[in-house]
């Protein structure tokens, strides 16, 4: 394929990528109160008898719907977003290689959308009990738009650091690493790890980044393990050859 034929064909993948978001954000805009409910339990739960979010602006209530509608959708059509990202890179595969889209796909939509979850039930609900019990002291006034902004930051960059396997999977199948390189490295995956919470993370205090780190640091972890069992395996030396002669 020439350049204009890669771009082309890039232009069409996001079309359909985005038509897919589009599809899905109308499903959801028709649930977008019922999920914001369960969005918001995370916080609710830990707020006083009687309390609830609040809105500052007249059109803020309109707006967060929209934007809890969206997050779904990413959510909802992330596994043809990711199908339709490996046919764009397909053509430049060998043939054998080309027989893991349907693993890429399901495993990766998987660990996208249970990097959500995790977010949801694990990461969320702590972070939102340390600050609220931080701020026990004085009256709590939440607006939806601050609210959300964390909860959706969070979601998406914990489903996005749970794509780490994945990436390990192809890199190891590919021969680029193995476990050995990471294991060897595995210190400066941890420093690494901290820094990348400190990026991503919506605060600047260390609760929210520890466990920020942590699920990155276990998902190294996991990916040594996978590129020990499925990884390129390298072809003996001659010096091996002649010894098992």
């Amino acid at each position: 394929m020439t350049f204009l034929e890669h771009l082309e064909e890039l232009r069409r993948r996001l079309f359909i990528s985005i038509l897919g978001i589009v599809i899905a954000f109308v499903v959801c805009w028709n649930f977008s109160k019922v999920i914001f409910a369960f969005l918001s339990r995370p916080i609710t739960q830990f707020l006083p008898a009687g309390q609830k979010l609040v809105f500052t602006a007249l059109p803020s209530a309109f707006l967060l719907y929209m934007k809890v509608a969206l997050l779904a959708a990413l959510f909802l059509a992330s596994p043809l977003v990711l199908f339709e990202l490996w046919r764009f890179i397909s053509p430049g595969l060998y043939p054998r290689e080309r027989l893991y889209a349907l693993p890429f796909v399901f495993f990766s939509s998987l660990f996208f959308i249970g990097g959500g979850a995790f977010g949801y039930y694990m990461i969320f609900p702590v972070v939102c009990r340390f600050f609220l019990t931080t701020g026990a002291d004085f009256q709590p006034l939440i607006t939806v738009d601050t609210y959300f902004s964390f909860l959706s930051k969070t979601l998406l960059w914990v489903g996005v650091i749970f794509e780490l396997p994945i990436l390990i999977f192809f890199l190891a199948r590919f021969g680029i690493v193995t476990h050995r390189f990471l294991l060897r490295h595995f210190k400066y995956a941890v420093l690494l790890a901290f820094v990348v919470a400190a990026i991503v993370t919506p605060t600047p205090d260390v609760v929210t980044q520890t466990l920020f780190a942590g699920p990155l640091i276990g998902l190294y972890l996991l990916g040594i393990l996978i590129a020990l069992v499925f990884g390129k395996r390298q072809p003996k030396s001659e010096g091996d050859n002649s010894s098992a002669q």
